[in-house]
């Protein structure tokens, strides 16, 4: 997530087969690239903050996004219907001390095997900032408070154990909560982890055993292996030089991922060794992209034009073997 520091003090969706075939296939040039046939697929309406930070596929072709300037989750039908789930209450203070934005802003979002969805709320106040939980039919409610000093940013989910990671973008902290609820513990406080003056800790996911962050500020991707018993392990930087990096997704390749780069509006191609690539570029209709998804091989990329304000959207394209 990033949003531009003048604005209050300083951040979707699967398509119908139907309406993805209107697209046509790639060009025969493109076919060799790792990915092809980018295109806008849906566009947002940023005049109602519909700005895009986070997104949740769901196996019935749908998706669920928070909408971050809106205070709101929503829910994206295969064919492309954006339904508002819930508006998140505006705090008391207009939520003008939401550290270093200035707004507040629902953020990370995830969606359990049984329809419930977990998601992030912003807000510089200690009554509404922390974990919130979505039942199917139901209404939001927050399971848990973290510190209204920090900025809960990233969200993963652990089905095994029944866990909750938070990255905190100003604390530096990975946040650690059960999916029942209660009292958040601080995971990890590793050094990696700090911002060096904006937002550090962001984009978060568990692959293999381990919580994979990234840091903003750094442009860095990094592995924190979850030890036997739940603990956290050493801090390993699996790649670097990544600049305005903020949520990412695996492949399906091994460690090989996919991270939007927020201020460059790009899309790059993280290799296991660590170098990277760039493959998808303003020219493809990226406005300061913010999270990724994949279903098989098509790719979701969600920009929320936090600082171009022109053209929060969708891009779809199809990743290449």
């Amino acid at each position: 997530m990033v949003k531009k520091l003048s604005k209050t003090a300083a951040a979707a969706a699967v398509l119908s087969a139907a309406v993805i075939a209107t697209t046509g296939p790639a060009p025969a040039s493109a076919l060799s690239a790792p990915l092809s046939n980018a295109r806008i697929a849906l566009h947002f309406d940023h005049a109602k903050g519909q700005t895009p930070e986070n997104i949740a596929l769901a196996p019935d072709g749908s998706a669920y996004v928070t909408f971050a300037e809106a205070r709101q989750v929503a829910r994206i039908s295969p064919r492309g219907t954006i339904r508002i789930l819930a508006t998140l209450p505006l705090p008391a203070d207009g939520g003008i001390h939401t550290p270093v934005l200035g707004s507040p802003l629902t953020v990370g979002i995830v969606r359990a095997h049984d329809g419930t969805l977990y998601f992030l709320y912003a807000t510089g106040t200690a009554d509404l900032t922390g974990v919130w939980r979505l039942r199917p039919g139901g209404v939001p409610q927050r399971i848990a408070a973290l510190p209204a000093t920090g900025l809960p940013n990233g969200l993963a989910l652990d089905p095994r154990s029944g866990t909750l990671y938070v990255t905190d973008s100003v604390l530096g902290t990975v946040w650690s909560v059960p999916t029942s609820g209660g009292a958040p513990t601080a995971w990890s406080t590793a050094p990696e982890l700090a911002s060096t003056g904006f937002l550090g800790a962001n984009g978060l996911k568990i692959h293999d055993g381990a919580v994979w962050a990234t840091n903003l500020d750094k442009g860095t991707v990094l592995r924190i292996p979850i030890l036997p018993g739940g603990c956290a392990g050493s801090v390993q930087t699996e790649a670097a030089g990544l600049s305005g990096i903020d949520d990412f997704a695996f492949t399906g390749h091994g460690d090989q991922i996919l991270a939007a780069l927020n201020g460059p509006s790009e899309v790059a191609l993280i290799q296991a060794d660590g170098t990277h690539s760039i493959v998808l570029t303003p020219a493809d209709g990226l406005q300061n992209p913010t999270s990724i998804a994949l279903r098989g091989d098509t790719v979701y990329v969600m920009s929320a034009a936090y600082v171009t304000a022109t053209d929060p959207n969708l891009i779809l394209a199809h990743l290449n073997e």
